[in-house]
């Protein structure tokens, strides 16, 4: 499959594809670890987290879908920084949708140590 990518105009921000140019507003949540991913939460607003959540959401199966065409081994750099928007979903979608908040609520100083990651 050949495809142009863009990156966030007047900025070295990660390339996306261009079909989803307008998702490259977004790529201050393109992160290589989950750590990033869960800081970046962490500093995150409601009002934030809200509108990555809203422009990504109601693209998502057609991401996915994106995605499946290439080898999770041998992504190209555009592909997998738009996997990494979805990895970065999952982190903000339980206080889009649930919490309300960027933290997990009644944990009081609860914090998660992960021992392995997902590799691309």
């Amino acid at each position: 499959m050949t495809e142009t990518t863009v990156t966030v105009t007047g900025s070295a921000g990660p390339a996306l594809p261009d079909r989803f140019a307008e998702l490259a507003a977004h790529s201050d949540w393109i992160f290589e670890t989950w750590r990033e991913r869960y800081e970046k939460r962490l500093a995150s607003t409601m009002d934030e987290m809200q509108a990555f959540y809203d422009a990504i959401m109601p693209r998502i199966d057609e991401i996915i879908d994106y995605c499946d065409e290439f080898d999770i081994d041998d992504l190209p750099d555009d592909v997998r920084h738009l996997l990494q928007l979805v990895f970065a979903l999952g982190e903000a979608s339980f206080p889009v949708e649930a919490w309300r908040q960027p933290r997990v609520p009644d944990s009081g100083a609860a914090d998660i140590e992960m021992v392995s990651e997902p590799v691309l």
